[in-house]
């Protein structure tokens, strides 16, 4: 089972990384909560497909669409997913890159809570509060 809850999620960041959004929300779900701590404009607890959407939409209007989150490491047991990640983005003449941990937890082949936690909160919420 962790195996399969890995690929699910490591299905997920291949998705986004070549725009396959539908095929992200596929993986979610219907009661997903979406949690991202700090105080930028992207802060904030999403539910469901929709709310993530909002998210997502969010993210490429803030980064001009230049946002990319790479899984650099799946680690798995149980329900739990762990990634090791770098996501980076441009805004407004800067770019930003910084390491994050994603914590997943799926139940039956969906994904039913996601965590974010910053590399560094405060110069995250400065960029995309800039």
């Amino acid at each position: 089972m962790a195996g399969s809850n890995a690929e699910l999620i490591g299905q997920a960041y291949r998705a986004f990384a070549t725009g396959d959004i539908p095929a992200v929300l596929e993986r979610l779900d219907a009661d997903i909560t979406w949690h991202v701590p700090g105080r930028s404009p992207l802060s904030g607890d999403y539910r469901g497909p929709d709310g993530v959407l909002d998210f997502f939409g969010r993210c490429q209007e803030l980064s001009s669409g230049t946002l990319k989150v790479v899984a650099d490491e799946i680690l798995a047991d149980g329900e739990r997913v762990v990634v090791l990640s770098t996501v980076s983005a441009e805004r407004l003449g800067r770019y930003w890159s910084s390491p994050e941990i994603h914590v997943w937890r799926v139940v039956d082949g969906r994904a039913v809570e996601f965590r974010e936690f910053q590399g560094d909160q405060e110069t995250e919420d400065a960029f995309w509060a800039a």
